[in-house]
């Protein structure tokens, strides 16, 4: 009976971890997202002609930001299909 408490709390810990890593994570994108965005719009009205070179980096950025958000969601479905803590217990 110990052992099913045990897998419960860490089922139950590991689905609070999952809504953290997702939540702030998803947070964090959207937050460097606008702001990235914000300051592109700033540049591009001071100085027009470096919209076209501006533009690619910003792509390059809003892309990289993203695959750091998306990293954290494989790290979470990790967690939440392929649980590596309950090796342990279960096994």
């Amino acid at each position: 009976m110990e052992t099913m408490a045990a897998m419960a709390n860490i089922q139950g810990f590991t689905g609070l971890g999952i809504g953290l890593i997702i939540g702030l994570g998803a947070n964090g994108a959207c937050i460097g997202i606008g702001v990235m965005g914000s300051k592109f719009l700033e540049a591009a009205a001071r100085q027009p002609e470096l919209i076209p070179m501006l533009q690619g980096k910003m792509f390059l950025l809003a892309g990289l930001i993203d695959a750091a958000f998306l990293i954290g969601v494989g790290l979470a479905m990790l967690f939440a299909f392929a649980n590596p803590l309950l090796v342990g217990i279960t096994g």
